[in-house]
């Protein structure tokens, strides 16, 4: 009998600490805006509490750095390759602005055209939440990517706030030269950010802000 208390003590120990400890964070994969929607959510194994979007970033770029997002482009100088260009792998480092007090890094997943990219970045759209694939578009008067428009879940389009971005972290030595990185109509695959399905082929979308007035964002 006293056996069986110390076991049933136990498993009751054990059930009260399981739904801290397996916690699930939700994963939306949109192949992009192209396809008209945010893809389907998933769930992934994930330690308590929600995903932030540093982790997610040092992750999948491999750009070890840390600290509140708004600290990564100063401390990337004299570390890491900067620059204004996107590139696939890079991390985009968005300044505070209006409620983000924290600031926002994501990783370029693929450049469809000069003013469009597919970012994979956590904590975004949702608390918590991964999403991978989502287009961001450049908006800034001289189109050099210094303001742009992310891909906002809950109403599938784009939102209408113009995120500042100090610029790009690439993960390359300072002073690394780049050639000028071409449109990449493949599957890119980031660590901790994989898309198993069939690459879809899809046309490369010429004038990204025309499609917007059209309505097709």
């Amino acid at each position: 009998m006293r056996a069986f208390r110390y076991i049933t003590v136990a498993a009751l120990a054990l059930a009260s600490v399981l739904p801290a400890t397996a916690m699930a964070a939700t994963v939306i994969d949109a192949d992009s805006a192209r396809d008209g929607g945010a893809g389907s959510a998933v769930s992934v194994p994930n330690t308590p509490g929600h995903l932030e979007c540093v982790p997610y970033a040092r992750t999948t770029s491999g750009i070890q750095l840390y600290g509140d997002a708004w600290t990564w482009w100063g401390q990337a100088k004299g570390r890491y390759a900067t620059g204004g260009s996107p590139r696939v792998g890079a991390v985009m480092a968005i300044k505070p602005f209006n409620n983000s007090k924290l600031g926002h890094v994501a990783t370029v997943s693929r450049i469809v055209d000069a003013r469009t990219v597919l970012l994979s970045h956590a904590n975004w759209s949702v608390p918590g939440e991964i999403e991978r694939n989502v287009t961001a578009l450049d908006v800034s008067p001289n189109n050099d990517w210094s303001e742009v428009r992310i891909w906002y879940g809950p109403s599938r389009n784009l939102g209408n706030t113009h995120w500042p971005v100090s610029g790009f972290i690439y993960n390359a030595k300072p002073g690394t030269k780049f050639r000028e990185a071409a449109p990449d109509r493949g599957e890119v695959r980031l660590a901790s950010a994989r898309d198993d399905r069939p690459a879809k082929k899809k046309g490369r979308r010429s004038d990204p802000i025309g499609d917007i007035i059209a309505g097709n964002f």
